[in-house]
């Protein structure tokens, strides 16, 4: 059968910008999907996305006017309740087969025709047909009511259509912006399709101000592009609408000269090519007098509100230039850059007089003002939060590096909030621990403490940085525990996709600080320190915490590239030190590696599970009890070697130490095979099981070697 390439097209009113390379996405994604469902496009049929502000669209190759016609054996019913005594077709079988249309005037030649085969225990018919392929014409329509049912659109709107029957009226159409035509091309051929009240044909709309002829007619779907291009003044394909951004950004910073390059924000990029059909890059620049204000300031309030891209210099400073991604390419710019920089004034002063508002009164002069901040109805104000978080800092601080570092840390969480009461973080919340830090300085106080206010809330999302000093980790820490054990104290714990206080996050975040930079306490330690502090405001949640920050450790090594296995037999012991992890995982790789490992993790799980049934078991051993040669020969290679395996643990040559172990294999394999650990004699039975516990507990200082067994 001959193809023909497809083209789909729904033209609407401006898109979601933040949605659209979502949307055009899974828009042709369905589409394709469903085409080759029904056979109407083959498995490896390319299938291209074009997502513009103003178009969602799809291009596929080879599809077929028509599906083939496909062989289809449909189980009808069990060979007793299709057949009676004599072989004929019952009621049932004729009913049946009717219904699927097969020639029932001969019920013998019908039955004839069925096949007979094991269903389970009961022999069952089946009945062979032929099904038409479908057309292009029922099977697009299919494809695209799936896909427009299937867009995770953020947010449907309502809106009226005028009926096109002979009677006057409106019709209720519910879709994530208005439509307006639609497109559908086999070839040159218009398919006869429908959505959203519209009936396809094959002419679009081009750009709102530019394009070259309206309509913009399609004679050929392989035309899509190049036609939108040449005659719409529009870059249908959002990947490529992105790489002319970039690449005319690039451009314009070079002519600035200095080494300027414009910011890297690839949520800004993403939503600036969802709004323009074709990008016009423009430097514009604004007064030097405000660069006086914090840069973060300046880059947010262009990229949050304007969308614009600040410039950067060579040593990461901010400049007075900024680039416009323009969705006009007049001829003589000028207006634009200068409507585009009086935009921009307004903003730019507000921060500075927010900045310069805010550095009138010090940050101790708003702690008070943090009582009258409802931090949560069952754990009280942001005042009460703060003294919770200083009293955890202070104990941690202590515990890692003496009174100066607690007495730091408590200053720093003591005014780590309190940006929360300025103007610029009304204004700006995402700049909440980053103002702290520059008011921190303008009031004087030391750069430890002023970094630390700077990076508590480090590490915000993955793959950020955590803090710089000591002081910030210290409070950083604090922060993050005291929001987990209050969360789970009071019940409110992330259930599925629900996480509104980003728990999950803040375990991480956790999880990070203490294997990063290998805090020298452990995680119980640390929990019993934060727990105390809020008194009977609490109750419960400690199991159910250190369960959550366990798996979350888990899952990220998991991510890191540990197997399962591995990661397993290291938690399974739950270690206390997170800083250890990788090194123990590392040790269990290394002896998962050896050829002796096999057999030494089954013998572990076989002793685990013998010391499971006994109970408690002492492990110590009397060497007068020994009998048998088997478990005199164990016990003076255990002599030897253990001590050996505690001396390197204790060193911290967990490698060493796993390794150590592996000349057990043969006296452990002889063990098993010789001695009856079991025996009768009370005496015997403990002194074995004593043995059997004095090996277990060596082997597992590392990990849980069992959980190493296939």
């Amino acid at each position: 059968m001959t193809t023909q390439n497809l083209l789909v097209e729904l033209f609407v009113e401006e898109l979601p910008p933040k949605a659209l390379n979502k949307l055009g996405a899974a828009f042709s994604g369905v589409l394709a999907e469903q085409l080759k469902a029904q056979g109407l496009a083959a498995a490896d049929a390319v299938v291209t996305a074009f997502a513009s502000p103003r178009r969602l669209a799809a291009h596929v190759t080879g599809v077929l006017a028509q599906a083939a016609d496909k062989a289809v054996q449909q189980k009808l019913m069990p060979v007793a309740v299709g057949l009676d005594a004599a072989g004929n077709a019952t009621p049932a079988l004729l009913k049946k087969l009717q219904a699927l249309g097969a020639d029932v005037s001969d019920p013998a030649a019908a039955v004839a025709a069925l096949k007979r085969a094991p269903d389970g225990k009961a022999e069952a018919l089946f009945y062979d047909s032929v099904v038409k392929g479908a057309t292009l014409a029922a099977g697009l329509q299919k494809a695209l009511d799936e896909a427009l049912a299937k867009l995770p659109i953020p947010k449907v709107m309502q809106y009226q259509l005028e009926t096109d029957c002979e009677l006057p009226g409106w019709s209720s159409v519910n879709f994530v912006r208005p439509a307006h035509s639609l497109i559908a091309l086999h070839g040159n051929a218009v398919v006869p399709v429908k959505a959203l009240g519209l009936t396809a044909g094959h002419s679009t709309q081009g750009h709102r101000f530019e394009a070259k002829f309206s309509p913009v007619v399609l004679q050929h779907a392989d035309q899509y592009a190049e036609t939108l291009k040449n005659d719409g003044s529009v870059i249908a394909s959002f990947a490529e609408r992105r790489a002319e951004i970039v690449r005319q950004l690039k451009a314009a910073a070079a002519l600035v000269g200095g080494g300027c390059q414009p910011i890297e924000d690839e949520a800004l990029l993403d939503e600036v090519t969802a709004l323009v059909e074709r990008p016009n890059v423009l430097t514009c620049q604004f007064e030097t007098e405000f660069l006086g204000v914090p840069q973060e300031c300046l880059i947010l309030t262009m990229k949050a509100n304007q969308k614009y891209f600040p410039l950067i210099d060579a040593s990461g400073k901010l400049t007075n230039r900024f680039l416009v991604v323009s969705n006009i390419s007049p001829d003589d710019a000028s207006l634009v850059i200068g409507g585009n920089e009086r935009v921009v004034r307004p903003r730019l002063a507000d921060a500075k007089f927010f900045f310069d508002q805010d550095r009138k009164k010090t940050l101790e002069s708003r702690v008070e003002g943090l009582s009258k901040v409802v931090y949560h109805n069952k754990l009280g104000t942001q005042g009460e939060r703060m003294a919770r978080v200083c009293a955890i800092a202070k104990a941690i601080g202590q515990q890692v590096g003496g009174d100066a570092l607690a007495q730091q840390a408590e200053q720093a969480a003591r005014l780590a909030k309190t940006d929360l009461l300025t103007d610029m973080v009304g204004e700006f919340p995402e700049l909440q621990g980053i103002m702290g830090g520059y008011y921190a300085r303008h009031d004087g106080l030391s750069t430890e403490v002023a970094e630390a206010i700077e990076d508590h809330y480090k590490p915000r999302f993955a793959g950020d940085d955590l803090p710089r000093n000591n002081v910030g980790l210290v409070v950083a820490l604090a922060d993050k525990l005291e929001t987990l054990v209050g969360m789970f104290g009071i019940g409110n714990v992330p259930t599925g996709d629900k996480d509104p206080f980003a728990l999950r996050r803040h375990a991480l975040g956790v999880v990070r600080m203490l294997v990063e930079k290998d805090v020298a306490l452990g995680l119980p330690e640390l929990l019993a320190l934060s727990t105390p502090v809020f008194g009977d405001k609490i109750s419960g949640g400690a199991e159910a915490l250190i369960d959550f920050i366990y798996d979350r450790l888990s899952g990220s090594l998991r991510e890191q590239g540990f197997s399962a296995q591995e990661v397993d037999a290291v938690m399974a012991l739950r270690p206390a030190r997170l800083g250890q992890v990788s090194q123990f995982l590392s040790a269990v790789r290394a002896f998962a590696a050896l050829p002796e490992s096999p057999a030494l993790a089954a013998a572990n799980k076989r002793i685990g599970n013998i010391l499971k049934k006994a109970g408690e078991v002492d492990a110590h051993v009397n060497p007068a009890l020994l009998q048998e040669d088997a478990e005199k020969g164990l016990y003076a290679v255990m002599q030897k070697l253990l001590p050996e395996s505690e001396a390197q643990f204790k060193a911290g040559d967990y490698t060493a130490s796993l390794q150590t172990l592996a000349a057990l294999r043969a006296p452990v394999d002889a063990f098993f095979d010789d001695v009856m650990v079991n025996a009768e004699e009370m005496d015997l039975r403990l002194n074995r099981q004593g043995l059997l516990k004095s090996l277990h507990v060596a082997m597992n200082r590392v990990a849980d070697l069992s959980r190493l067994a296939a």
